[in-house]
């Protein structure tokens, strides 16, 4: 009951399987995001927060009505509840189908974008932390359930630079209003 809507929520979100490496170095195909790099934790730069919120636009028009939702739960969150079991499962039930368009989307994006998905958690990171909100993941949640853990849905907010602050200032507004999504990985 509980964990099934974890596998197929998890499911949704599986990355494609590595290929084997090869000796001779190939080009990927057009499309593909690049390879994650020791760049990926790099300081938030304008560049880095208009590419972000672009991606953001496509996977919030790829969730659709889910997206509703999900606004419920993360309002609880932005008051400092922690989201219970029971919430992230009925979370996970509802969003069921929209979350693998939404992950399509956002891999479309993503490689549009030339950011790689860890240069991309990187910004949400610290997008996040400009908006004084916490980077919950559900994403992460089930994952833990579906290994037969409980998870850790911490709110705790961490504190943002100057600089974060003053990158997001331009996209505040929509940056909130779409970080719901944050709780879905995306």
């Amino acid at each position: 009951m509980v964990i099934r809507p974890a596998r197929e929520f998890v499911a949704a979100w599986r990355p494609p399987p590595a290929q084997s490496q090869q000796t001779q170095k190939q080009t990927p195909p057009p499309g593909t995001p690049p390879a994650p790099t020791a760049q990926d934790s790099r300081p938030l730069t304008q560049s880095d927060v208009q590419k972000f919120v672009r991606v953001r636009r496509d996977v919030r028009a790829a969730l659709g009505e889910s997206f509703t939702g999900l606004q419920g739960v993360w309002a609880e969150v932005q008051s400092g509840q922690a989201p219970n079991l029971l919430t992230v499962v009925n979370v996970l039930r509802r969003a069921g189908s929209s979350v693998g368009q939404a992950r399509a989307a956002q891999s479309a994006a993503l490689a549009r974008e030339n950011l790689s998905a860890e240069r991309y958690a990187a910004i949400r990171a610290g997008v996040n932390r400009a908006l004084g909100v916490p980077n919950v993941d559900f994403a992460q949640a089930a994952q833990a359930l579906q290994s037969g853990q409980v998870p850790t849905l911490d709110t705790a907010v961490q504190t943002a630079s100057p600089r974060e602050k003053e990158l997001i200032a331009p996209f505040r507004q929509e940056l909130t209003a779409t970080a719901a999504l944050g709780l879905l990985g995306l």
